[in-house]
């Protein structure tokens, strides 16, 4: 991937595929491993306020789930191994915007962990987060923002031609110089 060279493993070989195996089934096993890399995320104070509804394909938590994707996405996440919905605990307004930051801290751990056991992991945020919560039983100081998609990649031959365009487009990525900024709001020199 030009650009990414100098980047460790996993973070060089990170793909979000959309094309999933529809018969790849992780172990428990493999599922714990990928709650442990969410534990030990940094988080404020130690605070841990990531959520997670696991939702492995074929179980009750994923057949709740997946009625609540959006169009768009509907036809490739329900091939993924294994959905975690993804939130935080919201205890107080003053702590809302700290526990998605952590929230988003303990995905990428997840994410990250995902490639490092082989596999691969597409975020995403296209649900009816409030529907979801329903159909979850998700409580009412916990809020959903996105959810993981995590699996070993399909075949993209075997899949609709829309989601086989998305499989196939180029990654890309803004310049430095539009993501980081001096003093001024200047972009950094380095």
């Amino acid at each position: 991937m030009p650009g990414a060279e100098g980047l460790a493993e996993p973070l060089r070989s990170r793909w979000s595929p959309s094309v999933f195996d529809d018969t790849h089934v992780l172990a428990t096993a493999e599922v714990e491993t990928l709650l442990a890399a969410a534990r030990w995320a940094p988080s404020a104070g130690n605070s841990q306020p990531w959520r997670f509804v696991v939702a492995p394909r074929g179980s009750a938590a994923h057949s709740a789930f997946v009625p609540h994707l959006s169009r768009g996405n509907a036809g490739w996440v329900p091939r993924a191994s294994l959905l975690l919905v993804a939130g935080c605990e919201v205890v107080d307004v003053k702590d809302a915007d700290t526990a998605r930051y952590d929230l988003g801290q303990a995905a990428a751990h997840v994410t990250l962990q995902a490639r490092a056991m082989g596999l691969h992991a597409h975020q995403l945020g296209g649900f009816d987060t409030q529907g979801a919560a329903v159909a979850l039983g998700v409580p009412d100081h916990v809020q959903l923002l996105a959810t993981i998609a995590i699996g070993a990649r399909g075949d993209a031959a075997t899949v609709p031609e829309r989601d086989r365009e998305r499989e196939q487009r180029e990654r890309t990525r803004r310049p430095l110089g539009e993501i980081a900024y001096d003093v001024g709001w200047r972009p950094w020199a380095g």
